[in-house]
């Protein structure tokens, strides 16, 4: 099994709706660290790469300078995870830090790459 990881930093603004006082139902912004791991068995391998870098790079990217309330309805920190790991091919995990402290990590229950 062969894993890349690629770690990226964006900015982004979100607001949430929580059913309870918060300042995160403003709209404020971050500067996300965004790490992505992809997996694959080598039987997979594409041009001897389980994905391209730039590929990763491309899909995270999207996110720069966005409000990201127009890509994901709820976009917490977990919800973002989640919305990369499904954007990206043989991803298997992502993990999102929206600040020094706070991260968020999503995992694929089920990915199997042959």
């Amino acid at each position: 099994m062969y894993q890349v990881t690629k770690r990226l930093e964006v900015a982004g603004a979100h607001s949430l709706t929580l059913p309870y006082k918060s300042k995160c139902t403003n709209l404020h912004g971050h500067n996300w660290i965004i790490t992505v791991i992809c997996q694959c068995a080598d039987t997979a391998l594409t041009n001897g790469m389980v994905i391209d870098f730039a590929y990763i790079k491309l899909a995270v990217m999207a996110l720069d300078h966005t409000n990201l309330n127009g890509l994901v309805s709820q976009p917490t920190a977990e919800a973002l995870a989640k919305f990369i790991a499904d954007s990206i091919e043989h991803c298997t995990l992502v993990r999102v830090q929206e600040s020094e402290g706070n991260e968020a990590c999503y995992m694929k229950p089920t990915h199997v790459c042959l």
